[in-house]
């Protein structure tokens, strides 16, 4: 028996959250409600109603099998979203740049 998460990324800062049993979004896989084939694809177009709202996009299923923590995804690039950034969420857009006489490095891009 196949089982299933329902993931996406939040709107208001592409943090990958999970559907959980109540409806809500988090950003911890281990609270997401876990699916069985025939309740999937219902709850899939509950969650898809909410990237309508707009409160989150790209919702999609996601395998998963059981753990001693909750749901692990079973394919490895889904295991890579749930653990969260696989580098450091500021750093990864951060340019190395010498100082300039008179001119302040800009903290942000």
């Amino acid at each position: 028996m196949t089982l299933q998460v329902i993931t996406a990324n939040r709107l208001s800062d592409g943090v990958v959250v999970f559907r959980t049993a109540g409806g809500r979004w988090s950003a911890r896989v281990e609270d997401a409600g876990v699916l069985d084939a025939g309740a999937a694809e219902a709850a899939l177009a509950a969650g898809q109603a909410d990237a309508v709202r707009p409160v989150v996009v790209g919702v999609y299923l996601v395998d998963v099998v059981p753990g001693r923590s909750g749901p692990v995804p079973v394919e490895f690039r889904e295991r890579i979203r749930a653990q969260g950034p696989s580098v450091g969420v500021r750093g990864a857009f951060e340019v190395a740049a010498p100082a300039l006489p008179g001119r302040a490095i800009q903290d942000e891009v």
